[in-house]
């Protein structure tokens, strides 16, 4: 059969299929079982006769998709809860990972242009940081304790106060998406500038390790999750702007309830980092020199595995499934 004619066969059963899947619309998940099985049957043999096709991708990904809903509907699962962390998030990361990489691109861009800009004007940090903050922050480093300000106040409080403010800035980060992820963009602007010039003031103050041993020890996972929740906005804001062969509306919800998942994901990061903020980077200037690049090195890894790297593992693990060999079409 022509290629032409296999799509033009199957073409309003897998876009209806790929409707239910995310409308949650089936009666039982014997009904979805079922159409998954035929869209398995069409990816087998999609691969054999179309190999380089764009129909393979789609269809890998539909059921994918599918696979990824039977498994949160099958009986033995654990929990819901574990399902989602485990699979669902994964491979939601995976389906959408050009849109991680573009925030990382992003973030490392608009980073950059903060250093570049507090290295060739010397008012820019203050026009950034704000003169008490300068001030206070020069105090500090002739005091011998460039970061002290995380040392202020009580466990308990900084805890509080820095996660809150942590889940603030990712949530509207996510949310200003809605304006065509204008609003994400904007935020990461704003974060990133005051990152890059932050850590220059403290490399031209020749204090630059101590503000890293005392910074990225929470950093590490806090600033990585914010760049996850743009990427969450960036998401949402595509779904507007290219709705491809679906509503305006459909799409949006679709990207909505995406980025959603995506956003519900960093926040054990984000209760982690506001944790070790609040308890352990107080005590960065005291400790041994290899526990604090022990601790970033084992967060910075930990949230790199489970959005760079495992979702390609929990992806591998669903085609090879779905490529099993079944009947025949």
């Amino acid at each position: 059969m022509r290629e032409v004619s296999f799509i033009k066969q199957n073409k309003e059963k897998w876009l209806s299929f790929e409707k239910a899947i995310f409308n949650n619309d089936f009666e039982n998940p014997d009904d979805l079982a079922d159409q998954y099985i035929h869209v398995v049957n069409d990816l087998a043999y999609a691969q054999t006769y179309y190999p380089k096709s764009k129909v393979v991708t789609y269809l890998n990904q539909l059921a994918a998709k599918a696979f990824q809903k039977i498994y949160k509907t099958k009986r033995e699962d654990t929990s819901r809860i574990v399902s989602f962390w485990k699979t669902e998030v994964p491979l939601i990361c995976y389906q959408f990972r050009k849109f991680i990489y573009i925030a990382f691109i992003i973030f490392f861009v608009f980073t950059s242009i903060g250093v570049i800009s507090a290295a060739n004007d010397g008012e820019f940090v203050r026009s950034i940081l704000g003169d008490a903050y300068v001030n206070m922050s020069l105090e500090n480093i002739a005091a011998g304790d460039p970061v002290a300000v995380y040392k202020s106040g009580s466990n308990w409080g900084s805890f509080i106060g820095i996660t809150k403010n942590n889940l603030k800035v990712g949530i509207i980060a996510f949310i200003l998406g809605v304006f065509l992820g204008v609003g994400t963009l904007y935020i990461m602007f704003k974060n990133c500038i005051m990152l890059g010039s932050f850590q220059y003031f403290f490399y031209e103050k020749n204090v630059f390790w101590e503000s890293v041993r005392g910074i990225w020890i929470h950093g590490a996972m806090e600033i990585f999750a914010i760049v996850i929740e743009a990427a969450a906005g960036l998401i949402l804001g595509a779904s507007i702007l290219f709705p491809g062969t679906h509503s305006r509306y459909t799409s949006f919800k679709q990207g909505a309830k995406t980025g959603v998942k995506i956003l519900i994901s960093t926040f054990p990061f984000t209760f982690a980092a506001g944790f070790l903020e609040g308890f352990i980077t107080r005590y960065s200037n005291i400790m041994p020199h290899w526990l604090s690049v022990l601790i970033i090195l084992s967060t910075l890894s930990l949230i790199s595995y489970y959005y760079l790297i495992y979702p390609f593992k929990v992806q591998k693990q669903i085609t090879q499934i779905t490529s099993t060999p079944t009947l025949a079409h």
